[in-house]
């Protein structure tokens, strides 16, 4: 059978996601807000809070992780050229 090659990988705006995200549960917490719950089901509020928040903070840290990982791929290349240029 036939090997064919790996397809490159999506490229996606993963901040974008982050934040689409978070807007959806903004809005799932104002419909929430205005629709009379039972004392039992306050918490789904907070489940809205939360991933807000969660969004929130995605959309401040993903960039911070694809700098890390391209600086870490950088210097991964930079050893294994100078690993190359000593043999």
């Amino acid at each position: 059978m036939a090997q064919h090659p790996e397809p490159a990988p999506l490229e996606t705006n993963d901040v974008l996601i982050s934040a689409v995200g978070a807007v959806a549960f903004a809005v799932a917490f104002v419909v929430l807000m205005i629709v009379p719950l039972d004392a039992d089901h306050h918490w789904w509020r907070w489940v809205c809070v939360t991933g807000c928040a969660m969004g929130l903070f995605g959309c401040w840290y993903i960039p911070r992780l694809h700098r890390g990982r391209a600086a870490a791929a950088e210097r991964h290349a930079a050893a294994k050229e100078a690993a190359e240029h000593t043999d």
